[in-house]
């Protein structure tokens, strides 16, 4: 074990104040063309939204000396990419609803210089509703058309956005119709129709046309061009860290022989590319290095075969020679490709198109896209074509800080790092499932990530952000399945039990940061998700028939009728809600929550089975069903609804290896989704195909971060060095961060990391022991490791732990709560200690 002293640093909860007062600007909102009319008085408009495009504004300011801070702040509807004298500052804004509109705030001076200088804006407007992004509700002024605001100081001037600026609305752009759990937009670009250099001080734009100002147009809203404005409200800051990443390069490149090419240019070019594969083995072609000369003609193309070496997620960026009219189809793939593989809603289908000018030529894609690997489909073009470089920049949110885990195991580091790494796949603007596919903010897939957060990184600004952009309930009270996106933009059928994580993930802000204004303003909707399920409570207290999607877990427990999952994820609910409101100091509600809880754990026991010592999954027409899944008895041990007499046999059963099975409703075998088993679960059919008086179904890799929770809980904390092994097998072929399930789904997907958060609450031991760490508690649970260490964030700094079988070693900020293995607490000041075990 190393003794030296370790680098602390403190957790940031909060970002810098803003540089600029007040809560209006005097900025003007600007657009491309001329707003709509709205209806007279302005209470709507029936004008539709313009389709997917971009749009480019550019203004010139002459400055006599570069200032020494030039503060600016910018924000548009849908996206921006911000420019300044040729060089990308920042792009933007982080997702939120159209309402809570977020903006981004930049130094300019590193940018400027003495003399002329140029701001030039490429915005996105998505048109119809993304995995990411969805449309506001129009006034007939904003919300139709892509939008920007900016300001900045430069000095004792000011320059903003108004109707001086100049604006091209580019049609080198486009996009498809996304389909099916598309989420991500394709990008087309056509760079014949592309002014080159666009964004440099020296681009002629003189027969550019001037902005429009784009006003509020309603009743009561007098016009006004400047925020805050209907639909977006008041802004808001970003309030977590831009994303950035490495400059990656693929570690395999092959390239094919000149191949025939007959289907139309104009087909999807993912489906072109993924036609051009099938049939063809990948990794029969030759290995080349960059650059590369590939053949194209009207008739044949060639296809470049990339490996990144690992999942890598950020912008693609292409630099090639190739005669006008030159098509490069691109189609990115989390998986090798299988000529084999039908068609599937669940395979991403996720790539871009550019089309050559002839001259100057580069792909640079603005839309992040996760891969593995790259397929890029060269034909059309009078003349060989020469691809000079492929390029991924990563644009994640920073890990930062002085966390670690180190054991004496290498296996069991290997899978600290690697939900490290899958998390940060996963977290952007927001936390999302997975990169390749969906990039959909999941209000309960999140608190995995929080936590993850939590426990290794020194910026907790996104583990905040996870509760505050989940907080949008629908008009019953219950939330979206997902954030931010076409699934709340329906406002259609939710996953009920998702909220209960989201709830989860309040009570972990409550542990960890203890900010009691930031909770009692979370209170009201955690009460309203509680009360939502009211309804559904029948005469025993138990939660019953629950309509709507209730999904728990991938793995096949069963909810219909009454169901101990459902109830007991609700007590856990109610259980974290009384003890938040004790915390500000609202008695009434904690004693309603009490009060509903003391009942839910006298209907539980109808769930109880004796013989197998756990709890089965739901009881129908009054007839208790035999199935009972790993699931069921962890959550009735985290919700205080089982007795603690019964925890360790409830853990013996559900964690036994000789009855733990593999099972789902909706996973193939082949690592798909299975189509059958999900259109008949839609009609109710559920095929138990297990012996479910004896076998368990085993939870997915999302569930088990509650699975984890509960051993912890009944002491034995030590187990878990033992079932986090079941991650090394995601491990494999390169891959170093955790898939979706247990042999099927995405290959990075955030919700499975609990590994990384279970080592670093439950191995090292370490967890809040008052609200906001003011207190720490240290209870290592070595397992089978013969020792390990770390360093873990806290508000105060980071707190240090050694452990080996005879000794630890806790170097704190603050006071610590030592527990021993025999459950002996010593309390500690803050400093240096080493205790024996």
């Amino acid at each position: 074990m190393t003794t030296e002293t370790l680098e602390s640093t403190r957790a940031t909860i909060a970002s810098p104040a803003s540089a600029f007062g007040g809560i209006g600007w005097r900025a003007h909102w600007i657009g491309a063309d001329p707003s709509g009319g709205g209806s007279e008085v302005g209470l709507g408009t029936s004008d539709a939204r313009a389709p997917f495009h971009r749009s480019i504004f550019r203004s010139t300011v002459s400055l006599d000396a570069v200032p020494s801070t030039a503060p600016a702040r910018l924000t548009a509807d849908s996206r921006y990419v911000l420019f300044v004298n040729g060089a990308e500052v920042g792009r933007g804004p982080a997702r939120s609803q159209p309402r809570r509109l977020r903006y981004d705030e930049y130094d300019l001076a590193p940018f400027l210089r003495q003399g002329t200088n140029t701001i030039a804006v490429l915005v996105t407007f998505y048109g119809d509703a993304t995995a990411f992004w969805q449309p506001a509700a129009a006034n007939g002024g904003l919300g139709l058309d892509g939008v920007l605001v900016f300001e900045a100081r430069l000095g004792d001037d000011r320059l903003i956005s108004d109707d001086t600026w100049l604006v091209h609305r580019a049609t080198a752009w486009t996009a498809p119709s996304l389909e099916g759990l598309d989420g991500v937009p394709v990008e087309l670009v056509d760079a014949r129709a592309l002014p080159v250099d666009w964004e440099q001080p020296d681009f002629d734009d003189s027969g550019w046309p001037t902005a429009h100002l784009r006003p509020a147009s309603h009743i009561g809203g007098f016009g006004r061009t400047q925020p805050p404005t209907d639909p977006y409200g008041a802004l808001i800051p970003r309030g977590t860290a831009p994303v950035g990443g490495a400059l990656v390069t693929p570690a395999v490149v092959r390239v094919s022989a000149a191949l025939p090419v007959t289907d139309a240019a104009d087909e999807h070019p993912v489906s072109r590319v993924r036609r051009a594969l099938d049939g063809r083995d990948v990794s029969a072609d030759a290995t080349a290095s960059l650059p590369v000369p590939v053949p194209s003609g009207a008739d044949t193309g060639t296809i470049v075969s990339l490996d990144f070496g690992r999942v890598v997620v950020g912008t693609v960026h292409v630099s090639l020679r190739a005669a006008a009219g030159t098509t490069v189809d691109l189609l990115y793939r989390e998986r090798p490709h299988r000529s084999d593989e039908a068609e599937s809603f669940s395979i991403p289908k996720t790539g871009a198109r550019y089309i050559a000018r002839g001259h100057d030529d580069r792909f640079d894609a603005f839309e992040v896209n996760g891969m593995r690997f790259a397929h890029l489909l060269v034909t059309g073009g009078d003349a060989e074509a020469v691809i000079d470089g492929i390029e991924v920049q990563e644009r994640l949110y920073p890990q930062v800080g002085a966390a670690f885990f180190r054991s004496d195991d290498p296996e069991i580091d290997a899978l600290y790092a690697a939900g490290i790494r899958t998390v940060q796949a996963n977290a952007q603007d927001a936390f999302t499932d997975c990169p390749t596919r969906e990039q959909r903010a999941w209000v309960g897939d999140g608190v995995v990530h929080q936590l993850v957060h939590l426990t290794t990184n020194d910026d907790w600004r996104m583990a905040r952000n996870y509760i505050a952009l989940g907080n949008s309930p629908r008009y019953d009270g219950i939330l979206p399945m997902s954030v931010v996106g076409e699934i709340e933009s329906s406002g259609g059928f939710t996953i009920p039990d998702w909220s209960m994580h989201w709830v989860h993930g309040v009570h972990n802000l409550y542990r960890y940061i203890g900010d009691e204004q930031e909770i009692r303003a979370l209170l009201p909707t955690v009460e309203r998700i509680l009360r939502w399920y009211l309804p559904y409570v029948d005469e025993r207290g138990t939660i019953a028939d629950v309509p709507e999607w209730n999904l728990v877990d991938w793995s096949s427990v069963l909810v219909t009728g009454r169901s101990s999952l459902l109830t007991a994820l609700w007590a856990r609910g109610l259980r974290e809600f009384a003890e938040l409101s004790r915390f500000v100091g609202n008695q009434g509600a904690a004693a309603w929550a009490d009060d509903l809880h003391a009942r839910a754990a006298g209907g539980f026991e109808d769930f109880w089975d004796e013989a197998r010592g756990t709890y089965v999954d739901h009881i129908v027409d009054g007839v208790v069903q035999p199935a009972a899944s790993q699931a069921a008895g962890a959550t009735a041990i985290v919700s205080g609804l089982a007795p603690r007499s019964r925890w360790n046999r409830i853990i013996d059963a559900v964690t036994d290896p000789a009855t733990l099975i593999v099972r789902s409703w909706i996973g193939n075998e082949d690592g798909s989704y299975d189509q059958q088993k999900i259109a008949d679960q839609m009609k109710g059919v559920q095929r138990i195909d297990w012996d479910a008086e004896h076998e368990v179904v085993i939870a997915e890799p999302f569930y088990s971060y509650l699975v984890h929770d509960a051993v912890a809980e009944a002491g034995r904390a030590g187990d878990l060095v033992t079932l986090i092994r079941r991650w090394s097998q995601f491990l494999v072929d390169g891959y170093d961060t955790f898939g979706e399930c247990w042999g099927w789904g995405t290959p990075v997907h955030g919700w499975s990391s609990t590994p990384t958060k279970d080592l670093v609450q439950y191995v090292l031991g370490v967890t809040p022991d008052a609200p906001g760490f003011s207190t720490a508690r240290v209870e290592p649970a070595l397992g089978t490791l013969g020792f390990a260490e770390g360093s873990v964030p806290t508000p105060f700094g980071s707190i240090q732990v050694r452990v080996d079988a005879t000794s630890v070693t806790i170097e704190s900020p603050v006071p610590v709560v030592a527990v021993a293995p025999d459950g002996t607490k010593t309390s500690l000041p803050a400093g240096r200690h080493e205790l024996a075990r």
